[in-house]
């Protein structure tokens, strides 16, 4: 990004900053088995937020790395008081480590990126245009994604479509993990199980605005991909999941009672059939397989009902209990009250 466009980000953004104190920009990083990439990630990462000229924090979240992760990050830290480092007690995956990052955001606008350097962190200047032009979201695209085709970019296209199809929000790459946010959106959104992928989706739902930006893609040069096909069908149940929030999330009776009503009145109506054979026909029904599955059906409707009176139960729970966090920390380096 030019010196022009740095300059009108630095004088357009920083004025509506509430809290002198507080950066205007959070990068949040999960970390996990990086400690080749991390002395890199944190040259490029730094330079570049030093180019933007604007107040920034770096949230590097360590998932229960069990390399030298955490201790090169750490000593980045005793360095550079704007990086934060949160060290998991163990392996909670990507979406526990944005989680905790959200959680501890103090920016206007939160930045996403990934640890293996295949994001490109020259890309931050372009997706903060993006959010100065209006937007809420701004989700990174690989167009020219450098992942090899059949276990990783097939996978991926082939669920972004399925995602899209299912949401009715149409990305190009929802698994892009360089994304920019306003804080109020991840604020509002409490994720578990692979939902950090399916934040503009959840979001676009809430009434803010989501787009997409072409974004640079670099091969892994150091480290271990951690993703592959189960990874894959574990998004796909995911989306199970996201589908049945979108629809049905403040009302599950509507959703199983609705079964249960149907598979009630399919067995009913096969008992009153049977009735009429056994009590006007004076045949036999006994040994009749349709006997067995009008009982079944009928009983089937009966569970679904009780389904659905649970799930309205556990939800009045949700929205009255209090939340608990999907991760436990082991310490924490840089806190701002320090």
């Amino acid at each position: 990004m030019g010196i022009t466009t740095t300059h009108k980000l630095h004088t357009a953004l920083a004025p509506q900053r509430d809290d002198s104190s507080a950066p205007y920009l959070s990068v949040v990083v999960p970390v996990y088995n990086e400690e080749e990439n991390i002395p890199h990630l944190y040259e490029r990462l730094t330079t570049e937020l030093e180019h933007l000229g604007l107040p920034y924090e770096i949230i590097a979240v360590d998932d229960g790395s069990r390399d030298r992760s955490f201790a090169l990050l750490r000593d980045l830290a005793h360095a550079d008081r704007r990086l934060r480092v949160v060290r998991f007690r163990r392996n909670f995956g990507q979406t526990a480590a944005f989680s905790a990052g959200f959680d501890r955001a103090r920016g206007e606008v939160v930045v996403t990126i990934d640890a293996d350097l295949q994001n490109d962190p020259a890309d931050i200047g372009a997706l903060l245009a993006k959010i100065e032009e209006g937007y809420d979201v701004v989700s990174g695209w690989r167009a020219h994604r450098q992942d090899p085709f059949l276990n990783r970019r097939l996978p991926s296209i082939i669920a972004n479509r399925l995602i899209s199809w299912a949401t009715g929000v149409h990305l190009h790459d929802y698994g892009c993990s360089l994304k920019a946010y306003r804080r109020e959106v991840v604020r509002g959104i409490r994720l578990y199980g692979e939902l950090h992928r399916f934040i503009p989706a959840i979001a676009s739902w809430q009434g803010v605005t989501v787009t997409e930006l072409p974004v640079r893609h670099a091969p892994r040069r150091f480290g271990r991909s951690k993703y592959g096909i189960s990874r894959t069908l574990r998004v796909l149940l995911d989306l199970m999941t996201v589908r049945f929030l979108q629809s049905y999330s403040t009302r599950p009776m509507q959703v199983f009672g609705s079964i249960g009503l149907i598979s009630s009145a399919v067995g009913t109506g096969i008992l009153l059939y049977l009735g009429y054979v056994r009590l006007i026909l004076l045949q036999g029904i006994g040994d009749r397989p349709l006997l067995l599955l009008a009982v079944l059906m009928v009983l089937i409707g009966a569970q679904f009902f009780g389904m659905g009176l649970l799930g309205e139960l556990i939800i009045r729970v949700y929205y009255e209990g209090r939340n608990a966090p999907i991760y436990a920390v082991r310490e924490e380096i840089n806190r701002p009250e320090e």
